[in-house]
């Protein structure tokens, strides 16, 4: 695990590096509970399947990074993508990433794509979530039961140094009044890279809606629905998931040569 300060905050992240220098680099963001760790090998086996460089690591608060000292807000994400993973990449020394986000991390990706669009070379979001749904706020509340019923605080414990923080900022900020009305829409029409949305049928905090607006509002994007498959794709369809992000990466690199 290496080390980096961003924003006087030190953040843990791992780099596996480039099989081919001339492709691009990979920037894993996980999702409202993830962390380095909680990718397990996913990135590792990212790197061998494109050969690029992929990049991992936690934001503020999450696995090992340091907090931040204020309390979650209701636009965690919006600054997340326009202030937080600016300030990585330029960290880093990264200029023009392919964004790989999964759930709150896809979102994170496809605010910064809206933001800045001429930065990423393109991103793929598994899960994403670009307004809150029924199904969304059925999925959460569900999960508050289940943090309260069973072991899965100490189990989230061995990833975060504040597993209770991390499940209350994520929970109850969903969970929030003022949360309902959150919506990224308006970020999509900007976006001018490459997207991949991938979602599965069986996800538990989702309609196959949230993908959809995508490719009604990102000229160009691309979907995949999988069968067989909950929120976590690069778990449930883990082999399908890693050939269309290869693919997705053989286009980009392709396109730029």
């Amino acid at each position: 695990m290496k080390h980096i300060v961003v924003d006087g905050l030190k953040l843990e992240y791992r780099d596996f590096p480039a099989q081919d220098a001339a492709l691009p680099t990979l920037m894993l963001l996980h999702e409202g509970l993830g962390c380095v760790a909680m990718w397990r090998d996913f990135p590792e086996k990212l790197a061998k399947a494109t050969g690029c460089r992929v990049i991992v690591w936690s934001r503020a608060g999450y696995g090992g990074s340091e907090p931040y000292a204020e309390a979650r807000q209701w636009r965690y994400m919006h600054h997340e993508g326009e202030k937080a993973l600016p300030a990585l990449l330029a960290a880093l020394n990264i200029e023009r990433p392919v964004l790989v986000g999964h759930s709150d991390g896809g979102s994170i990706a496809l605010i910064f794509a809206g933001a800045f669009p001429e930065q990423p070379l393109g991103i793929a979001v598994m899960a994403p979530h670009e307004f809150v749904e029924v199904e969304t706020l059925a999925g959460i509340s569900a999960a508050k039961t289940t943090w309260t019923a069973t072991d899965w605080p100490n189990k989230l414990a061995r990833y975060h140094a504040d597993a209770p923080r991390v499940f209350s900022d994520w929970n109850d900020t969903w969970l929030s009044p003022a949360f309902r009305d959150w919506n990224i829409e308006a970020y999509l029409p900007r976006i001018a890279c490459p997207v991949l949305a991938i979602q599965g049928y069986d996800d538990e905090y989702a309609t196959m809606r949230q993908i959809d607006v995508i490719a009604e509002q990102v000229a160009g994007a691309e979907l995949l629905k999988l069968e067989n498959c909950g929120h976590s794709p690069q778990r449930d369809q883990e082999a399908a998931v890693l050939a269309a992000l290869a693919a997705f990466v053989r286009r980009l690199s392709g396109s730029c040569r």
